[in-house]
């Protein structure tokens, strides 16, 4: 039977109809641009925000979180925050990740350049044609290979844009990293100042109970009180001084931890004992929940939702075929003398296009694969933002909680002071028993022990907050593009960008300033 040429238009046809399929397969395909978003509750619970205040949020991973710690007012705590900064090994690995995706990324927009090559061989053989001479030939090469893969289909961009997007994302991390320590460093120094204040309760406490103990060893002496007061008086004082002994194991214990963070080794690291004079910033009332989006944890969850979105364009476009382009020149001689010479010149130039047929369903697993992890890349970023709801809500509502307590235990502090100075000199005009001042000691301890703890409490709660909402009060640049934030799953994409407080109702000098400043509003 006679054969078929290509020369003939139906032999075209039915080669060229493998390819156009598969373009058209491709192009339906194609990976959509644009997903479906979470949208956020209208205010926060704690700090509920004026009717009609809110727009789209403006993602904003890659601003600085501000210096928020020199709100505190403290010179020590800045110089910790600065050298862990510098020093501290987490945010070293986490630069160092980022490092290491952006030289990815470019390596995957080389991919879209075209290669130059140069070499240079030779080889002597015989009996490999056969219409030349059986005798053995050398054949010398010198030349230059350029190649270069047309990206007519989209896969190479896709495929930087998704490493791009990692880069992104970890550059995100890295921010996310420094708040994270900064966030531990403060609340670790804050921890310790704490104990140094309760420390110094504690021990003078311990000096009134040796007052005391003077004072009744003396009665007993003279015969007013029995062996047994002077018993009691002991122990409370011995009890009292072990309580101070566990404060300073529990303060060599947090110094250790803050050497760690802040890159120092324990054994050089010291921070002298010192008053607790670190301010308390005041929190500005209705903080728009826009601070969300500078969260850099959320912004690189939303990086890795667009990244693995451009993978799963990347599988989709594996249906397309691949087409290959190869240019080279240079010289070929059997004589290494005329390796340079003109008559000696030599080129080439080939195409190749290659497209899949048949593959026992790999790229079809492939898109699947891509599309899961799409799905759980959204579920991903949909967790992170319903955590960061959640944490800035806690701090908010301990920072309330512990405002009312705060006041509550203050008077029960100016109660049990009262009732020690009462019983003390009742006591020494022996009015009342001995047991009737201890009692009274104990509770005063206690009372102001609490108070320490509910003041340390809101200082913690108060770093918390910071954290929670991305390092700062400060509204992001009013007037940025705004930026589509996917959340929804791969089946059902259509675009709707988050939403969040609008930025223009959200005064630009709301920031962190001072001590106990006047609290204002956030949302006018």
């Amino acid at each position: 039977m006679k054969s078929q040429t290509l020369s003939s238009p139906s032999s075209w046809r039915a080669a060229l109809l493998p390819l156009v399929a598969a373009m058209l397969l491709a192009g339906c395909a194609s990976a959509p641009d644009t997903l479906p978003s979470f949208t956020p509750p209208a205010s926060f619970k704690e700090l509920p925000a004026p009717p009609g205040s809110w727009t789209q949020a403006r993602p904003a991973e890659a601003q600085p979180r501000g210096e928020w710690w020199r709100a505190f007012d403290d010179p020590v705590l800045d110089r910790l925050i600065e050298s862990a900064d510098a020093r501290n090994t987490s945010i070293q690995s986490a630069a160092a990740r980022l490092a290491e995706s952006r030289a990815l990324a470019r390596s995957a927009e080389a991919e879209r350049m075209p290669t130059v090559g140069a070499g240079a061989g030779g080889i002597r053989s015989a009996g490999l044609d056969r219409n030349l001479s059986d005798r053995p030939s050398t054949l010398l090469t010198a030349d230059v290979v350029v190649s270069y893969e047309p990206d007519l289909f989209g896969k190479l961009s896709r495929a930087s844009q998704a490493a791009k997007l990692d880069a992104d994302a970890q550059a995100g991390l890295l921010q996310s990293t420094r708040l994270l320590v900064q966030a531990e460093v403060a609340q670790t120094y804050l921890a310790l100042r704490a104990i140094d204040a309760e420390r110094a309760l504690v021990r003078s406490q311990v000096d009134a109970y040796r007052d005391t103990l003077r004072l009744t060893q003396s009665r007993e002496r003279a015969g007013d009180l029995a062996e047994l007061d002077v018993a009691r008086v002991q122990t409370e004082l011995a009890s009292t001084e072990s309580d101070g002994l566990t404060l300073d194991r529990r303060r060599a214990g947090i110094e250790h931890a803050l050497a760690v963070l802040a890159g120092d080794t324990a054994s050089e690291f010291n921070i002298d004992d010192g008053d607790w004079r670190t301010a308390l910033p005041a929190i500005p009332a209705g903080i728009p929940a826009t601070m969300l989006a500078r969260r850099p944890d959320i912004s690189a969850a939303q990086k890795s939702v667009l990244a693995a979105e451009a993978r799963v364009g990347v599988a989709q476009l594996a249906w397309y075929p691949d087409i290959s382009l190869t240019a080279g020149g240079g010289f070929a001689t059997s004589d290494i003398a005329d390796i340079l010479k003109w008559s000696a010149r030599s080129w080439g130039i080939g195409g190749l296009l290659t497209l899949p047929i048949f593959d026992g369903g790999r790229r079809a697993a492939g898109v699947q694969a891509a599309d899961a992890q799409l799905d759980g890349a959204l579920a991903g970023y949909r967790g992170q933002v319903l955590v960061a709801f959640k944490e800035v809500e806690d701090q908010l509502s301990a920072l309330r909680i512990l405002q009312e307590q705060s006041g509550v235990q203050a008077r029960a502090v100016d109660s049990a002071i009262r009732a020690t100075t009462l019983s003390d000199s009742r006591y020494r005009n022996g009015m009342v028993s001995q047991l009737d001042l201890l009692d009274a000691r104990r509770s005063e301890l206690r009372n102001r022990r609490e108070a320490l703890q509910v003041k340390s409490a809101q200082y913690q709660a108060t770093v918390g907050l910071i954290r929670a909402i991305g390092g700062s009060w400060e509204a992001p640049v009013v007037g940025a593009a705004p930026a589509s934030v996917p959340v929804a799953s791969a089946q059902s994409r259509s675009a709707s960008p988050v939403e969040g407080p609008a930025a223009g109702s959200t005064p630009g000098s709301a920031i962190l300033r001072s001590a106990l400043a006047p609290m204002t509003s956030a949302l006018e």
